[in-house]
């Protein structure tokens, strides 16, 4: 089925830039899955934001490794091996993001008493960033084809 005129241009975009926007939806999409079970452990439960953090953050991590993997980046392999590396980088670069997260809210929650859901949101915004390009360049990283031309190899002095 053809679009119309008016629409190609907005079909052109999303084809250009599937990527980002789809890692900006589902990074929205676990960004509030992250903020409604840290708003239940922090006001309902009484956690301590720190604890409420890391019970978010559990919660979040899972749903978003399979949402990347399958989604975002589309990463197709399903071998064991492959899979635990994109599982262990996407684990380390988030207990990063999780580390910065953590430490922030302590200071600006705990310590400080700024509002919980300001400073969650704040955080979540500076998470979403780290977390895209530790995806990006490490867990979902596509591979480079094997058998690519002298073009675009160069040849072994170095020389494009």
């Amino acid at each position: 089925m053809k679009l119309p005129k008016s629409l190609e241009k907005y079909q052109e975009i999303y084809l250009k830039h599937r990527e980002t926007l789809s890692y900006l939806f589902w990074g929205v999409m676990t960004t509030l899955l992250n903020f409604v079970c840290f708003l239940i452990c922090f006001y309902a439960f009484h956690f301590t934001a720190t604890v409420s953090n890391v019970i978010a953050w559990i919660v979040a991590v899972i749903f978003a490794f399979f949402v990347n993997k399958i989604f975002v980046f589309r990463s197709k392999q399903w071998e064991l091996k492959k899979v635990s590396y994109e599982f262990w980088t996407f684990i380390a670069g988030r207990l990063l993001s999780l580390g910065f997260e953590t430490l922030f809210l302590y200071i600006t929650v705990d310590l400080f008493h700024f509002e919980a859901s300001i400073m969650k949101l704040i955080a979540s915004v500076v998470v979403m960033i780290m977390n895209y390009i530790t995806s990006k360049l490490f867990s979902f990283k596509k591979e480079k084809p094997q058998n690519a031309d002298a073009e675009t190899q160069g040849d072994t002095n170095g020389n494009k």
